[in-house]
């Protein structure tokens, strides 16, 4: 992204658990980092500027804005978490978004959803005791007026925006399906015009962005699933003819940003702000039309050898003065697999071998690196040869999908819409419910099939009747009726 469209991002940081926040000093230094001395008590925010030692989450320079996420369950732990923070933050965000089984078991995320006076208490707090905004983020309920109810309850408590993840809480997993935009456009229409609402939900490429903000009215759209399977989702695509080395196109002109690209990128950052120290010296990455005289060759352990390499014992020497805990070298192999997975997919060799790495050993992770250009020059050079057989490759049997399922209950279609060369970086598109079922998958409870068969035989009552189902009902009433969204809008992810 160049600077200039950059300024239009905000991060927020992954979800922090407030009491482990406060009660672990261990938690804190390996979660946020925004001093080298680490965060030994809650911070104030100083008249005299900033502290001297400022490190890297919420740096002023390279971290902003930036909104710093917990899920609590009780209002004066949430409030303790968020005091360490609040000086290098510009909002606290209650998550009330998590469906996962653990913030079951924990009773935070999605779960809390039931209990309107707890959550009203966990968001007035912040908002009546600090300096910085309250946010929240939450998940649709079983109707759009239910939905509504509860958002107002949340703006009403003193949360400055509202994220809206367009799913229920038992969508998850196999489960995910579609997010539905529809609950997002009617809380735009029936909260008040300044309310700030960010949309979360179905965010697979680039133009699902603009999509989003068009058919919802959002403030704001989040990627988080989707980043981190293409982080440059938010990056909008250059110009035919230009970055020909970091952005890849095929013959019908369908592309994106090659996955060696951003791997080289990501290890770049790492260089620059956590270890501080120059990023070795690289080829260029390969183009069909470079000599191919420059070759790298993969040992037969899956390490990538080279001439601007040390060699391998020294590397390993090395590597053992590289094994911090800083959360940025632990995240690096999760992310790399999400980034890497129809590479790897493909080439186990290169799975292993990141699989293999542990977090500080850089030399590994530069060797898988080099692994990654290696398999992409052959990948590209392979397609030069025969483009067609890369057209529409390992995709789903349609007419065999298509023999028991809807449109509206199968992926194919958007599969066939975000699918690329496995060296190109691309969404990972979860099966439909039914899809998994018929795959065998995912197996469906005794309750679940009650419910489903109940559901059948209404809607057969329904259609025979001539009547209309309780959500087509609900729809016209409020004058906004699901036909009116278009069907790229409802894609699954």
């Amino acid at each position: 992204m160049s600077p200039e469209s950059s300024k239009d991002l905000l991060a927020y940081t992954p979800m922090l658990h407030a009491r482990m926040f406060i009660e672990t000093v261990k938690f804190r230094d390996h979660h946020f980092q925004p001093t080298r001395s680490g965060l030994a008590t809650p911070a104030k925010r100083s008249t005299n500027g900033p502290p001297p030692d400022l490190y890297l989450d919420g740096h002023p320079k390279i971290d902003r804005p930036l909104f710093v996420q917990f899920c609590a369950n009780s209002p004066d732990e949430l409030l303790e978490a968020a005091r360490y923070v609040e000086p290098f933050c510009d909002a606290v965000d209650l998550n009330l978004g998590c469906p996962q089984g653990i913030a079951k078991r924990g009773n935070y995320g999605a779960f809390l959803q039931e209990d309107w006076d707890l959550i009203y208490k966990l968001i007035n707090k912040l908002h009546l005791n600090l300096d910085v905004p309250v946010t929240a983020k939450m998940r649709i309920l079983e109707s759009k007026e239910k939905t509504l109810e509860y958002a107002q309850m949340i703006l009403s408590a003193g949360a400055s925006v509202v994220t809206v993840h367009g799913r229920q809480r038992d969508q998850k997993g196999h489960k995910t399906g579609m997010a539905d935009w529809s609950v997002l456009r009617y809380l735009r229409a029936n909260l008040p015009p300044d309310t700030v609402i960010f949309a979360n939900g179905n965010i697979l490429r680039h133009g699902d962005i603009h999509q989003c903000l068009k058919e919802t009215g959002a403030d704001g759209v989040m990627s988080a699933e989707g980043n981190l399977y293409d982080p440059a989702i938010f990056a909008k695509p250059p110009d035919a003819g230009s970055d020909e080395r970091e952005y890849w196109r095929g013959r019908d002109g369908r592309g994106g940003y090659r996955v060696d690209a951003v791997f080289r990128r990501y290890m770049d950052i790492l260089y620059e702000y956590v270890l501080e120290r120059p990023s070795p010296a690289r080829k260029p990455l390969f183009l069909p039309s470079d000599p191919l005289a420059q070759e790298i060759s993969v040992t037969s352990n899956g390490v990538a050898e080279d001439d601007c390499e040390p060699p391998a014992k020294k590397r390993k020497r090395d590597s053992k003065q590289l094994k911090p805990t800083s959360p940025n070298l632990l995240a690096m192999q999760p992310h790399l697999f999400h980034l890497l997975r129809p590479l790897v997919t493909k080439y186990h060799n290169v799975r292993d071998a990141l699989g293999r790495s542990r977090p500080g050993d850089i030399a590994a992770f530069e060797n898988v690196l080099q692994m990654v250009e290696a398999v992409v020059k052959e990948g590209i050079l392979d397609y030069e040869a025969d483009p067609a057989k890369y057209e529409e490759s390992d995709l789903p049997d349609e007419k065999e999908q298509a023999a028991n399922l809807d449109k509206e209950e199968s992926s194919v279609a958007t599969i066939k819409e975000c699918k690329r060369p496995w060296w190109v970086c691309q969404p990972y598109v979860r099966p439909l419910l039914k899809e998994a079922l018929a795959k065998g998958s995912l197996t469906m409870s005794k309750k679940d099939k009650r419910k489903l068969e109940e559901e059948k035989v209404l809607a057969k009552a329904t259609t025979e009747q001539g009547g209309k189902s309780a959500r087509e009902q609900l729809d016209e009433e409020d004058g906004m009726n699901q036909e009116e969204m278009p069907k790229e809008a409802m894609v699954a992810g």
